[in-house]
Parts: C-alpha cells; sequence; structure tokens
C-alpha cells in the first residue's frame, strides 16, 4: 500500500508562487518504484493532468497550460515530489492531488493511490 499526502497550498495573488509537496509512505513506493503525477480539480470540472514524473526524475511531462511555470522534482531519500508553481494565474486555482502509479499517463482512472488534496487560490 501507498499512503500520500500533499501540503503548501494556499491564497496567493497572481504573478505569485507556490511550491507544494506530495510526501510518501509505505514500502510500496520505493520497492516498486512509483512515478507521481500532480492533478488539478477546479470547482465543477472534472480532475485535469498537470505534470508527472518518473521514478528517478529522469522523464518529466508537462500538461501546455503550465510548461515553462511549473517545475516538478522528486527526493527519493525523503520520499517527496515538490510542484514548484510560479506566474500563477486565476485558471490555476483549485483542488491539487498527488497520485502514484507504477505507469504514468495522463488519464487519472489510471492511478491507484491518491493524496487528500491542497487548495490553491490564486487571485486577480
Amino acid at each position: 500500500q501507498v499512503q500520500l499526502g500533499e501540503s503548501g497550498g494556499g491564497l496567493v495573488q497572481a504573478g505569485g508562487s507556490l511550491r507544494l509537496s506530495c510526501a510518501a509512505s509505505g514500502r510500496s513506493f520505493s520497492d516498486y518504484h512509483y512515478g507521481v503525477a500532480w492533478f488539478r480539480q477546479a470547482p465543477g470540472k472534472e480532475r485535469e493532468f498537470v505534470v508527472s514524473i518518473s521514478w528517478l526524475g529522469s522523464n518529466t511531462y508537462y500538461a501546455d497550460s503550465v510548461k515553462g511555470r511549473f517545475i516538478i522534482s522528486r527526493d527519493n531519500a525523503k520520499n517527496t515530489v515538490y510542484l514548484q508553481m510560479n506566474s500563477l494565474k486565476p485558471e490555476n486555482t483549485g483542488v491539487y492531488y498527488c497520485a502514484a502509479s507504477r505507469i504514468l499517463t495522463m488519464k487519472p482512472e489510471q492511478y491507484s493511490y491518491w493524496g487528500q488534496g491542497t487548495q490553491v487560490t490564486v487571485s486577480s
């Protein structure tokens, strides 16, 4: 089993920055080399893919809307994945979830493990 927990959300003005963290626990996370993705869910909308990172961090994939502004990284010694969000826009508002899977895709239904989410609100 894998447990995930997000932190770092909050209220920020447009143009500002936030850093989200996703802390993983459970032996399976390191034993099976899980990749991690971040998804965002805005009110009344479906959960959408933001970015993913492979176990070693050598492969990352960003949604077009965040390329050049968001940076994903991970520290496997700490079992933690980070999402640095810069130049934030009001449309980035939503609940951010991290999810783990051995196979990384853009489809949320392919992920077995999820955190509880952290709220990010960007004011204009």
